[in-house]
C-alpha cells in the first residue's frame, strides 16, 4: 500500500523518535568533551549555572522557531523547508541573506571542528595504546595528519547521499555513538574521582597566580567557555531541516516541541552530569578534551574515542546535506539547461538491486567540498578555540535572534508589550554572550597562530 502524501505532495516519514534522534545527533558532538574545561574556567557557581542556562534558552527558542515552520499559521499555514524559507517568510528580504551567510558559516564551520576532533580522536586511541605497552613516561608523540586525511575519504563516499532523510541509519548510529562515549567519559571521571577521594576544583575556576596563566588568560578562556557551551547546545540552524522530514497528524510543530524537548532533556543531563563531574575529578588541571586525560583502562578509553569518531563521521552528514541541497538546487536553477547539473547517470550497486545516481555536479561539488573542509581544519587545529568561536558565532542571531524576530512577527506581538519586551531583553542578553565569547576565542586563536605548522596536527 502507497503511503500517504502530504499537503505538497511529498512523502513524510519522520516520527517523534527520528526527530529526536537527528536532534541528538546534531546536539551531541565534539562540544560535549570540551564541557569539564568550561565549567573549570568559570568554577563551581557560574559553571553548572552556565550549563543549564543555556539549555534553558535553547529549548525555548527551539518551541518558537518549531511554530515558524509553517507560516503565517503554525498548523494550516504554508511550510517552510529551511531555516532560510522560514526567515524569508517571516521577515524582511535582507534577513535572509544575512542569515543565509551565518547558517552556513556555522554548518560547514562545526565540521571543520568535527574533523579536527576525529583526528584527535584518532591519535588518541594511538597514544593511549603506545603509553600502555611502552609506560606513561615514554615519548608517545602522534601526527593527525594521515588520519584527517583518512576520515576526509570516508566523508567523500558518504556525501554522495541524496538527502537528510537517507542517511537515519547513519544518523541513529551516530546517535548510539554519542550515548556511548559520553557514558565511558563520565564513568572514567567518576573512577578518577573515587581513587583520589577529592573534592576538586574551586568556586571561581582556574586561579592566574596558581594555575600558571595570566589575569588576562583567564579572561579570554572564561569567555571561550561560554561560547563551548553555546556551541555544546547549538542545533537551531537544523531545526527545520529536521522538521521538514516529520510526516503528519499531528500537526509538525507539536511532534518538533516534543523531540526538542527529549533530545535537549537527555543532552542536558548529560552535559551536566559530564562537566560537573569532570571538573570533581581533575579540578582546575582539566584537559581541553576531556577524553585526552585519561590512558587507562586503554582498551576502554580505545572505545571512547572510536564512538566519537564514528558518531562525527554521521555528525558530519547530518550538517553537510543541508548545504549540499541548498546549493545544488542554487546552481541547477541558475544553469537550468546545462548537463552538468540535470543530467542524472546511475550505475548498478554489486551484489545488489540498487543504482547509485548521481549528477556530475553532485560528484564534483560534494567531493571539493570534503576536500576543502579537511583542508582548513588541518590549518586550524584548535580544538577549545574552534568550538567556542563556533558557539559564539551561532548562539545569538540564530539560536535567539532570529527565532525571537520571526516568532514576534508571526504571532504579531504588539511592540512594547510584556512579553515583546521580555523576548527583546532574552535576544540582547544573548548578544553580549556571543559578543563577549567571540572575544575570548579570537584571542586564543591569535595566540596560537603564532606557534602553529601548516598542514601539522599534532598531540
Amino acid at each position: 500500500m502507497d503511503m500517504m502524501k502530504d499537503d505538497d505532495g511529498r512523502q513524510r516519514t519522520g516520527t517523534v523518535w527520528t526527530a529526536t534522534v537527528h536532534a541528538i545527533t546534531a546536539v551531541v558532538g565534539s562540544g560535549v568533551l570540551a564541557l569539564p574545561w568550561s565549567v573549570a574556567q568559570m568554577g563551581w557557581i557560574f559553571g553548572p549555572i552556565a550549563l543549564i542556562a543555556f539549555a534553558v534558552i535553547t529549548y525555548y527558542t527551539a518551541l518558537l522557531l518549531s511554530d515558524c515552520y509553517r507560516s503565517p499559521d503554525p498548523v494550516t499555514g504554508q511550510r517552510n523547508y529551511t531555516y532560510m524559507g522560514v526567515v524569508k517568510s517571516c521577515l524582511e528580504k535582507k534577513y535572509v541573506v544575512i542569515c543565509g551567510i551565518i547558517q552556513y558559516i556555522m554548518l560547514w564551520g562545526t565540521i571543520v571542528g568535527y574533523a579536527i576532533t576525529a583526528a584527535t580522536s584518532m591519535m588518541a586511541v594511538k597514544r593511549s595504546n603506545c603509553l600502555h605497552y611502552k609506560g606513561h613516561d615514554a615519548s608517545c608523540g602522534t601526527s593527525g595528519t594521515s588520519y584527517m586525511l583518512i576520515y576526509g575519504g570516508i566523508e567523500i563516499i558518504l556525501s554522495q547521499f541524496p538527502n537528510l532523510e537517507k542517511i537515519t541509519l547513519l544518523s541513529v548510529m551516530a546517535a548510539a555513538m554519542s550515548f556511548m562515549y559520553s557514558f565511558i567519559a563520565l564513568f572514567l571521571c567518576l573512577v578518577k574521582f573515587a581513587s583520589h577521594h577529592k573534592f576538586r576544583g574551586t568556586l571561581i575556576g582556574v586561579n592566574p597566580g596558581v594555575n600558571g596563566i595570566s589575569e588576562t588568560t583567564k579572561v579570554w578562556h572564561s569567555f571561550q567557555a561560554l561560547g563551548n557551551i553555546a556551541f555544546a547546545y547549538t542545533f537551531a540552524m537544523l531545526l527545520v531541516e529536521i522538521q521538514d522530514t516529520i510526516k503528519s497528524p499531528p500537526p509538525e510543530n507539536e511532534t518538533m516541541k516534543k523531540a526538542s524537548l527529549y533530545g535537549l532533556g537527555v543532552t542536558t543531563i548529560f552535559y551536566v552530569s559530564l562537566g560537573c563531574v569532570g571538573y570533581m575529578a581533575f579540578g582546575n588541571n582539566v584537559p581541553g578534551n576531556v577524553l585526552t586525560g585519561f590512558y587507562e583502562p586503554f582498551w576502554l578509553v580505545d572505545i571512547a574515542n572510536l564512538a566519537v569518531l564514528i558518531h562525527l563521521i554521521g555528525a558530519f552528514q547530518v550538517y553537510a546535506q543541508p548545504m549540499f541541497t541548498f546549493f545544488e538546487k542554487w546552481l541547477a536553477s541558475k544553469y537550468p539547461s546545462a548537463v552538468f547539473f540535470h543530467k542524472v547517470y546511475a550505475i548498478w550497486l554489486p551484489f545488489t538491486k540498487a543504482y547509485f545516481r548521481f549528477t556530475i555536479c553532485k560528484l564534483v561539488f560534494r567531493t571539493l567540498f570534503c576536500i576543502i573542509t579537511i583542508a582548513v581544519a588541518m590549518i586550524l587545529p584548535f580544538f577549545n578555540a574552534i568550538l567556542g568561536l563556533l558557539g559564539s558565532i551561532a548562539f545569538w542571531p540564530l539560536t535567539v535572534y532570529f527565532p525571537v524576530t520571526m516568532y514576534i512577527s508571526q504571532a504579531k506581538i504588539k511592540r512594547g508589550s510584556n512579553k515583546w519586551l521580555a523576548l527583546q531583553s532574552l535576544s540582547m542578553i544573548a548578544l553580549v554572550v556571543s559578543l563577549v565569547s567571540a572575544v575570548g576565542s579570537v584571542a586564543d586563536i591569535a595566540e596560537r597562530l603564532k606557534h602553529a605548522k601548516l598542514f601539522s596536527v599534532t598531540f
